[in-house]
């Protein structure tokens, strides 16, 4: 854990933030490469992609804030503090999508294909995040008594994230980290022989929604977070992200089927 990453004089730059601008580097550097590839504005797309990147932020804060109004509008701080309530991921990719399909729609870049190329750029710019919320402390995980336990030791991040030190938790960022690099590698592979676009982008909902719900079962940050069902064990309880993610595979796999009739149609 370490959540200052070079420290000289009255410079300091944050692991979290580092990891965040090499995941965001990466995937427009994925995105440009294979819209070129593919025969697409990529200059455009990677115009879209930066202001989807801000819209998409908002989004997610936006997302947090409704979840529970009510303890944010009493804590204001803590929907502001990055490193201690990102947001809500889900609710970012919305309002990030929203806006991507406002663009392509304007500019006339094709939709489903440009979608397609984005997707895998996300998983593997969300994998190096995680690595970062690892580092800073965020997004932390619940008590674990497993030999797969961290003990986190830094005031610097408890004072900063609210992650319990001196005790053994659970590494949920690296699962999810680990998960969404797989994830990447999963979609690249689909990309490079999908036969219907929009094909690539509907299992990444559905493969990151997957991801979502089962690590946030080892969740142990947000005292705020939602709880639809509690249970005394997680794996019996529902939380808002979670609801989220079940209506993230139903939409993808409603997708893939709308696509892929769509094509059979048209031919």
């Amino acid at each position: 854990m370490f959540p200052v990453l070079i420290k000289i004089g009255p410079l300091t730059i944050h692991t979290y933030g580092f990891m965040m601008a090499l995941g965001v580097a990466s995937g427009l550097w994925f995105t440009y490469v294979q819209a070129k590839k593919r025969g697409l504005p990529a200059v455009r797309i990677i115009d879209m992609a930066f202001y989807t990147i801000i819209i998409s932020l908002i989004g997610a804060k936006l997302a947090l804030f409704l979840g529970n109004a009510s303890y944010y509008t009493k804590y204001p701080s803590e929907l502001l503090a990055l490193a201690r309530s990102g947001g809500v991921f889900q609710g970012g990719l919305l309002a990030g999508l929203v806006f991507a399909l406002w663009y392509l729609h304007r500019h006339k870049i094709p939709t489903w294909k440009t979608a397609d190329v984005v997707a895998p750029a996300i998983a593997l710019g969300h994998g190096f995040g995680r690595i970062g919320c690892f580092s800073a402390g965020c997004c932390y995980g619940r008590a674990c008594s497993t030999p797969l336990g961290v003990v986190f030791s830094s005031d610097y991040a408890h004072n900063l994230t609210g992650i319990p030190i001196g005790t053994p938790i659970h590494p949920v960022q690296l699962y999810e980290s680990a998960l969404n690099f797989l994830n990447f590698v999963v979609l690249f592979m689909i990309l490079k022989r999908k036969k219907v676009d929009g094909v690539v982008f509907s299992f990444y909902i559905i493969n990151y929604s997957l991801i979502r719900y089962f690590t946030e079962f080892y969740r142990g940050d947000h005292p705020a977070k939602v709880i639809l069902i509690d249970k005394a064990s997680p794996y019996l309880s529902l939380t808002m992200p979670q609801l989220f993610c079940i209506l993230g595979i139903i939409a993808g796999i409603g997708l893939i089927f709308f696509l892929k009739k769509k094509k059979k149609s048209a031919a």
